[in-house]
């Protein structure tokens, strides 16, 4: 690939990334839930997500999920019907309950990258996205799988720094606050966006 070919996937993926969709309200509503301890796993679970979803594109069930009305609807419904279970056990989080043992179950490393996996991993636009993304930068006079190595590379990588600043930050700030009043309106605040993300996932149509 081409240096120049390189930097323009590398700053349309930057823009592309920057803009928050629902994975990157819940890396902020899981991070804001618990903290700086949450990072890593949400940014592992973001890293794994955008891999399979990238992997899955290029072995053409991106093609197939734009084509299939009903396999799009279940990738969204799925993603969509999880996204709100996450908003709600948000909104219900007791900010006082930092140290049970139900609360660090719900935050413990698994889970929360278990559901960061998930929700990216699952949307049908990001699949089917790639699918319409990538071919844009491909030479197609040189050998594809290179190519196509170096950009999942790089847009994965990109992606787990974008998750990652973005979690740093929301869980630094819930950190900083020590007001019970103040962490559950931030939970609240949390719960409500990825119930809302939730929802427009749900309202997304096929393009």
């Amino acid at each position: 690939m081409a240096l120049e070919t390189w930097l323009a996937f590398a700053l349309a993926a930057f823009i592309v990334l920057v803009i928050p969709g629902p994975t990157i309200v819940l890396v902020v509503g899981r991070a804001m839930t618990y903290g700086r301890r949450s990072v890593l796993p949400l940014v592992t679970g973001v890293t794994l997500g955008d891999f399979t979803a990238m992997t899955m594109s290029l072995l053409g069930l991106g093609a197939v999920m734009a084509a299939s009305a009903t396999l799009f609807t279940l990738f969204k419904w799925v993603g969509a019907v999880y996204l709100i279970y996450l908003g709600v056990k948000t909104w219900r989080a007791d900010p006082e309950a930092k140290l049970t043992a139900a609360h660090a179950l719900a935050g413990s490393d698994w889970v929360l990258l278990r559901s960061a996996y998930i929700v990216t991993a699952l949307n049908p636009k990001s699949i089917a996205f790639f699918v319409a993304f990538l071919p844009q930068f491909v030479d197609h006079r040189a050998a594809t799988l290179p190519q196509f190595t170096v950009m999942m590379v790089t847009f994965v990588a990109l992606a787990a720094l974008n998750a990652g600043l973005y979690a740093l930050f929301a869980g630094q700030m819930y950190e900083q606050l020590q007001n019970v009043r103040a962490r559950r309106w931030i939970n609240r605040t949390g719960g409500t966006a990825l119930i809302g993300a939730g929802l427009l996932t749900a309202a997304m149509k096929r393009t």
